[in-house]
């Protein structure tokens, strides 16, 4: 893996990948695009970014040599880094993305996301933000400090990368032949996002919401809003607002079902406690039995499973239109839980079904390459924990 630290270039051209309708007009007009012409010339880039994939203006065939020029003079086509790939046993794949530098003092944003093929979608999980300004104690990405939002552009770049992978553009192949069949028969490899890689999106929300914008377009990257899950740990002002700006689908990060172990596992809890969080919930714009929020439960051995916890959370969920996600805890280096036993797991799972919820158990994908839930954390973090540990060592 290539660990050079990026460079930033002040005079390094932009890249338009990214981009909302707003900001490729305002990059023609700074090339003197004159204004009566801008909607049109957005619209020609807008297909030829979004729908066609291009990474050259010379694809873009009806637009003028003269433009095409010019704007390759002034801007790029370009795409983030992809630092590593890893392929998981189960089909999952795990694309660890530098960004360019922001500033001087920006070496490379970097971030991971993860593309899980099932037979009947593909689900990218994509990042808000590097790093996490929140300490969940079960959540590897959670140990990691934040280091900056991701712009609208960085949040929409991870799934062109994700497509240009995955050979998911017109006429495009993948660049390897492994033989994975990405998704069921007429379903694009990525057809649904998730909002649950690094970060909390509601702590970003202006760019997460312009971000959906643009992945929701239907001239471009065209994904249905109801195919969009943004997950929080519970920013309580921010889910209305989310509910009204973007009409995504909300999941909510719970894992316990009172306060006082919900502020040990989801420290935002002391904040935003459960009865504000839950009602924040019942009034969410458009929830309904057919738009239900997903409430995301992390199985934790002797922590959060007994049948009274799946009583008392069927209890606290009444009256919300919701489904409720069984996640087991997924191990990583130094982790102070276990997963729940699957006895364990099936009689609460029992339990929460027959009081009328759906309750799925999330089948781990990515173990291996800790790609799971609540592994993520950026491989180049991991790398100089170890260095420096082996200097710890030395010492």
């Amino acid at each position: 893996m290539n660990e050079s630290p990026s460079i930033f270039d002040p005079h390094a051209r932009p890249s338009l990948v990214g981009k909302t309708r707003a900001q490729l007009a305002e990059a023609l007009g700074a090339i003197g695009v004159p204004e009566r012409e801008q909607r049109m010339r957005v619209g020609q880039l807008w297909h030829w970014i979004y729908f066609q994939g291009a990474t050259s203006f010379d694809a873009m065939l009806n637009v003028s040599k003269v433009l095409r020029a010019k704007l390759a003079e002034h801007y790029t086509l370009g795409r983030p880094q992809v630092v590593a790939a890893q392929l998981s046993q189960d089909g999952t794949r795990k694309w660890l993305i530098r960004m360019p530098p922001v500033d001087a003092q920006d070496k490379g944003a970097e971030i991971e996301c993860v593309y899980i093929p099932e037979s009947d979608r593909g689900t990218l999980c994509i990042s808000s933000q590097v790093g996490c300004t929140l300490t969940c104690t079960f959540c590897h990405t959670g140990t990691q400090k934040l280091v900056r939002n991701l712009s609208a552009q960085e949040i929409v770049q991870q799934l062109v990368v994700a497509r240009d992978m995955l050979g998911d553009y017109p006429g495009r192949t993948r660049p390897d032949d492994d033989g994975l069949i990405p998704a069921g028969e007429g379903v694009r490899p990525v057809s649904n996002i998730v909002f649950m890689g690094m970060g909390e999106p509601l702590y970003n929300f202006d760019e997460v919401n312009d971000a959906i914008g643009v992945l929701t377009d239907g001239e471009g990257l065209s994904l249905s809003k109801r195919r969009i899950t943004v997950s929080t740990s519970g920013v309580v002002p921010q889910i209305a607002p989310l509910g009204e700006a973007s009409g995504t689908m909300l999941a909510i990060s719970l894992h316990a079902t009172n306060d006082e172990l919900r502020n040990k596992l989801v420290p935002l809890n002391k904040k935003y406690p459960l009865r504000d969080l839950l009602e924040a919930c019942r009034t969410y714009p458009g929830a309904s039995n057919s738009r239900r929020i997903t409430f995301e439960y992390v199985m934790l051995k002797g922590v959060n499973d007994s049948p009274t916890d799946a009583r008392e959370l069927v209890r606290m969920l009444k009256g919300i239109p919701a489904k409720i996600n069984l996640i087991p805890f997924n191990p990583w280096p130094g982790a102070q839980y276990e997963c729940s036993d699957w006895e364990t797991i099936e009689t609460f799972s029992d339990i929460v079904f027959n009081a009328g919820y759906a309750s799925p158990v999330r089948t781990p994908r990515g173990r291996d390459i800790l790609a799971a839930c609540g592994q993520l954390k950026s491989e180049t973090e991991k790398l100089r924990a170890r260095a420096r540990l082996a200097l710890d060592d030395e010492a």
